[in-house]
């Protein structure tokens, strides 16, 4: 850590604290050449991958963007803000344990798809029918299909 007041690369620690929220580590520290004190902080820094769309352009990971399309698809239904935030982070955290630097955007729908068929299946089947760009009704048949088959118990 180089001295903000003559630029020595030689610094000692004096003190090192957790801050109170936990999400840094607060450093005293002194120059060993002008012997002045100075304060660092630590923090994690977290990069979310770039997303590669469709027609091979990158862009960087957008939040709301996510968060808007779970909305759109759950417009309406009766689905609590709380679920929808552990949705967005679960998808997240999936997205940074990857430790992939670029993710495809179809992946990241699939995560969608999967995150809403557990929260609701009308919001399902909404996002589903725009992000597969069903064809014809036979394909949207074919899909809800599969929705009513995994809530109806099987006979013995």
């Amino acid at each position: 850590m180089k001295c903000p007041f003559c630029q020595h690369a030689d610094t000692q620690v004096l003190d090192t604290r957790v801050s109170e929220e936990g999400d840094a580590i607060r450093r005293r520290r002194r120059c060993c050449k002008c012997d002045k004190r100075f304060t660092t902080y630590e923090r994690i820094e977290l990069v979310m991958p770039f997303v590669v769309k469709k027609n091979g352009s990158r862009t960087e990971y957008v939040a709301a963007k996510l968060r808007a399309s779970l909305m759109l698809a759950l417009r309406k239904r009766p689905v609590a803000a709380a679920l929808v935030d552990a949705a967005v982070q679960s998808i997240e955290e999936k997205l940074l344990t990857s430790g992939k630097r670029e993710i495809d955007s179809a992946y990241i729908g699939e995560l969608v798809m999967q995150e809403l068929q557990r929260l609701d299946k009308i919001a399902y089947i909404r996002f589903a029918s725009v992000y597969k760009n069903f064809d014809d009704l036979a394909e949207f048949q074919r899909a809800i299909a599969e929705v009513g088959q995994e809530r109806k118990p099987r006979a013995p």
